[in-house]
């Protein structure tokens, strides 16, 4: 997918639907941060922040059905939980947290994947998803057939953002439709996956970035790796809740604006804030937190 109009100019008019569910499953996102809600594989808990950076999510009856964490060698942690007051059902991944994380986020060579045909993905990140694969997306199914009025959402944040694509990419080839949300995330693939992703056409594609967040800019174009389309670009400062008139979308599995754009640095800050500080709940270890 090429650069169109929108990945030239970018398009101004987010909606303010569009909006409140990007910030809505950001705070989604952050949950999967805190160890209450992804520490016990029976899931039954209830929902939230006790960092109090997710207040959509506290206010609202949520539940997990499932949860995991660090108990694979990536250490690739989560939940699936089912929103009773919006009709969702929610797979959420983490963003990295510890030092097998940090390992993970530099492996960069390109691998084969078997989401389509010739289809080659980040080798770190691929491999997280190869190891929650199974129970994942079993979980995911089951609380999407026990709710089948629901829709279904994929969210997380950095590494996690990254793993949720190849959960997409997987639950919508098994014929459930699942909206992507992720924030902060870097890229996974080369064209051929990336643009299979975008254009799967069985749920939205929303990657939000921020500012001069360096994680989106990783891999580099350099060797071979590309984004999913579009990109909801925040230029608000750190620390700053972003209105829907600070959000401008770009499409383009290449495009120069947005957080592309941005001269190169190192805004560790940009990355931990979104429409709030993301990892929160993961404390002194949460990867960015300076």
């Amino acid at each position: 997918m090429t650069d169109g109009p929108d990945g030239i100019f970018g398009d101004n008019t987010i909606s303010e639907s569009d909006y409140s569910n990007l910030n809505l499953f950001e705070q989604f996102s952050a949950a999967a941060y805190c160890p209450n809600n992804n520490n016990d594989v029976a899931g039954g808990t209830k929902l939230s922040c006790p960092t109090g950076n997710c207040p959509l999510v506290d206010s609202s009856d949520v539940t997990t059905v499932y949860e995991f964490q660090n108990s694979l060698e990536t250490d690739v942690t989560g939940y699936v939980a089912v929103d009773k007051t919006r009709s969702l059902t929610v797979l959420a991944f983490r963003g990295s947290s510890s030092v097998r994380n940090f390992v993970t986020d530099a492996n960069f060579p390109l691998v084969p994947t078997d989401i389509c045909d010739g289809c080659t993905a980040h080798g770190g990140f691929w491999k997280s998803w190869l190891e929650a694969r199974q129970g994942v997306t079993a979980a995911l199914k089951k609380a999407a057939a026990a709710n089948p009025n629901n829709k279904v959402i994929i969210t997380g944040h950095s590494l996690g953002g990254a793993i949720a694509d190849f959960a997409a990419a997987e639950v919508r080839k098994s014929g459930v439709a699942a909206d992507l949300f992720t924030y902060g995330a870097p890229r996974i693939a080369g064209k051929k996956l990336s643009d299979f992703i975008t254009n799967q056409n069985a749920g939205g594609n929303f990657r939000v970035t921020h500012l001069n967040d360096p994680v989106p800019r990783l891999p580099p174009i350099a060797l071979g790796f590309v984004h999913i389309s579009p990109e909801y670009y925040i230029s608000t400062g750190n620390n700053i809740v972003p209105t829907a008139n600070d959000i401008t979308k770009y499409t383009g599995s290449i495009n120069l604006s947005g957080n592309t754009g941005n001269k190169p640095g190192l805004d560790l800050s940009a990355h931990g804030w979104y429409f709030s500080q993301v990892g929160a709940c993961g404390g002194d270890d949460f990867e960015f937190k300076n």
